[in-house]
């Protein structure tokens, strides 16, 4: 496959655009699509995504297709200059399927099966499932994909759901296994089955994954049920490109969180990657505030923006956000209408991170079903209101940077590690307790994402980049001055390697808790940890500890802070130890250690210090410089892209209250031309957010 992400067709290059779901069929008067589309082009919105909820409005009975009831939109979506991301149906299945083949419901693990009665509840890698699903793929295509207004093929949608347990798939598993490993006593020694009489004789010993206790197996399991995913998506790909013009992109709204996902194998066999930014808005968006994490939705300020960096990692690319919050997301208990200003706030992040499209879902709250509550452009009485105000004003604020904007890409001052076999591994066995002290199978998203908030906090700017892409040092010492690994639990000696050699040619290396532990077949190590890095870094570990209370962290005979959730016990040779312990028990261990190597150096940080604790010692490993902002108040963030007509600064002040900040050098605005000299203090208003260029 070609990648043409770069121009993605023409399309995605002037700068950032606006979109919204539209689904006119489930409108109570779908005769007002004219009305719907005039409101559009007087809130901006340039691209509309259809089509892939409906499989049975495109087949409402065993072979019987209705094509023409979208040709309406189609066309007056052409008419008002509106283009179209055209989505396939086969995420939410007729329930004549359903009752003609039961046996295509997902099987869990427990062995129950997906009822009927939401969607994505079947078994898609079916042969039978594939059969009805290209059929109806081939007759949306074949009648509208190459409509004038059709850019983009939108292929299934937040696939992953599900980890598919049917017995078909399981038997697929152990040919797999077999081929990779060829004898079954390969597999005992790689796996580790001597324990508890895990051996296995013959290939069809080999057991379901529901019961399964090993952790490489797990890992197996866990690889094969994303790379089913990725095939999933790659099949459809084959099929829509037989009906598209060669300027029509494919893509399809990726769910990060998704048990069956590798975004980055599902990316590359799209030419445009695109997912959902879900958010809460009002308090929720105010700096200060640490959230929970771990849902789907962003409940602070720093997981909005690495969920962003994260779409960006899918393809190390533009992308689009398919789907964002309008008045609310979810059910009724989640309701939390933004703010004034914050949909621009928004709306700016996810350009200044890259996106080129902000859809939001949906045009219109629904009257039925089971989003009611999900709140849309407009509301239940479908006129036009403050939300869709708002958006028409950040509409025009697009347009007017629209050429400063226009193929501008994101800025990184230090890049941070994601990796999936870790993320699972970590799901498997959680290394961080949760409420109440029982596992926490988010253990992974809260490490990463309380390093990510600590770069966020020192005022730098984020590049998230995916273990796999790891794949020359000189490279990624060009693109980033400074990287993150942390809770890199399952690494291979290679990709350690990398990170080692990067150090020795001048970059600043800082390695989080638990990386470089395990092997990347999930085996435990025999080394000191971390493996590899740990000789380079002049430290090591041999004990850990999950304590259940936080450990006082001192530095220079003072506290400082605190550790909390788990401590690697660090055992400084020729490191410096930069923070330590205030605790009895602990004190004989560094909390954070750094070394000089080569040309760089390693930092090394064996714990999860508190926010305050963890952004100063980030920012002094990464040797944060000055930025456009002097003396930057918490709550304020400045993100940059830079593009052929120079540098542009989003800047956001994340609370409801005005702060004063003061800029280092001379700036304009890109959108009303307001212009303020180097040093000179600009006052932001609860909420605002300011475009600047420099002058």
């Amino acid at each position: 496959m070609g990648d043409r992400t770069a121009d993605a067709g023409g399309s995605w290059g002037r700068g950032p655009r606006l979109g919204a779901a539209y689904y006119n069929e489930y409108l109570p008067d779908p005769s007002r699509l004219t009305t719907d589309l005039r409101l559009m082009v007087e809130a901006g919105i340039t691209c509309i995504r259809v089509g892939e909820s409906v499989w049975s409005t495109w087949e409402p009975r065993d072979g019987e297709f209705d094509l023409e009831w979208l040709a309406p939109v189609l066309d007056g979506a052409a008419a008002h200059g509106i283009d179209v991301i055209l989505g396939t149906p086969t995420y939410a299945v007729p329930p004549w399927l359903s009752r003609m083949h039961p046996e295509l419901a997902a099987i869990r693990k427990d062995g129950s099966s997906v009822p009927w009665g939401a969607r994505q509840e079947v078994d898609y890698t079916s042969d039978v499932f594939r059969g009805y699903a290209e059929r109806v793929i081939r007759a949306v295509l074949g009648r509208y994909g190459r409509h004038p207004a059709v850019i983009g093929i939108q292929l299934d949608n937040e696939a992953g759901l599900h980890l598919i347990h049917n017995p078909h798939v399981v038997e697929r598993f152990r040919r797999r296994v077999a081929e990779q490993y060829g004898d079954v006593e390969t597999l005992n020694r790689e796996w580790g089955l001597t324990y508890w009489s895990h051996r296995i004789s013959d290939w069809d010993e080999l057991w379901a994954p529901a019961g399964n206790t090993t952790p490489a197996y797990d890992l197996a399991w866990r690889r094969f049920q994303a790379e089913l995913t990725a095939e999933f998506i790659g099949w459809q790909a084959g099929i829509a490109r037989e009906y598209i013009a060669d300027d029509t992109v494919l893509t399809t709204c990726i769910a990060y969180q998704r048990p069956a996902m590798d975004d980055v194998a599902v990316g590359a066999h799209l030419d445009i990657a695109s997912g959902n930014a879900y958010y809460l808005a009002q308090d929720s968006l105010d700096h200060e505030r640490e959230g929970a994490g771990g849902q789907w939705y962003a409940d602070d300020v720093p997981q909005l923006i690495l969920s962003a960096d994260r779409m960006r990692a899918t393809k190390q690319a533009p992308f689009l956000v398919t789907e964002t919050g309008a008045a609310s997301i979810g059910g009724a208990s989640l309701t939390r209408p933004p703010y004034d200003g914050q949909l621009a706030q928004v709306g700016w992040l996810l350009a200044a991170r890259g996106a080129r499209l902000v859809s939001y879902w949906h045009w219109h709250t629904l009257h039925s079903g089971a989003e009611v509550h999900w709140g849309g452009i407009l509301g239940h009485d479908l006129r036009p209101g403050r939300v869709h105000a708002e958006i028409a004003g950040l509409g025009r604020q697009f347009t007017a940077a629209s050429e400063w904007l226009a193929d501008a890409e994101p800025d990184a001052d230090i890049g941070i590690v994601y990796a999936h076999d870790s993320e699972w591994m970590m799901t498997f066995e959680p290394p961080l307790a949760g409420p109440g002290g029982a596992p926490d199978r988010g253990s992974y998203a809260r490490i990463v994402g309380a390093f990510g908030r600590a770069v966020i906090d020192a005022g730098l700017q984020v590049g998230y980049l995916n273990e796999r892409q790891l794949t020359d040092a000189a490279a990624l010492l060009a693109r980033y001055p400074a990287v993150i690994v942390a809770a890199l639990f399952a690494a291979s000696d290679r990709t350690l390697e990398i990170l080692a050699e990067y150090a020795r040619r001048g970059g600043r290396l800082i390695v989080g808790p638990r990386t470089g532990y395990a092997d990347d077949q999930g085996r435990m190590r025999v080394s000191t940890a971390p493996a590899v890095l740990g000789p380079l870094a002049g430290v090591g570990y041999r004990e850990f500890a999950a304590p259940p209370e936080p450990v006082p962290l001192e530095r220079d005979g003072a506290v400082i802070g605190e550790a909390r959730g788990w401590i690697d016990a660090l055992e400084p040779g020729e490191a410096s130890v930069v923070v330590g312990y205030r605790y009895p028990h602990y004190r004989r261990w560094a909390a954070v250690t750094r070394r000089a190597v080569g040309d760089g150096e390693i930092t090394v940080v064996g714990t999860l210090p508190d926010r305050v604790t963890l952004a100063a010692v980030i920012a002094d490993a990464a040797g944060a410089q000055a930025g456009l902002v002097v003396d930057r108040p918490l709550p304020v963030t400045v993100h940059s892209l830079t593009g052929a007509r120079g540098r542009v600064w989003v800047v956001h002040n994340w609370s409801g209250e005005g702060r004063e900040i003061r800029v280092a050098r001379a700036v304009a605005s890109v959108i009303d031309g307001a212009a303020h000299d180097a040093g000179e203090s600009v006052g932001l208003a609860a909420w605002d957010v300011r475009v600047w260029r420099e002058v």
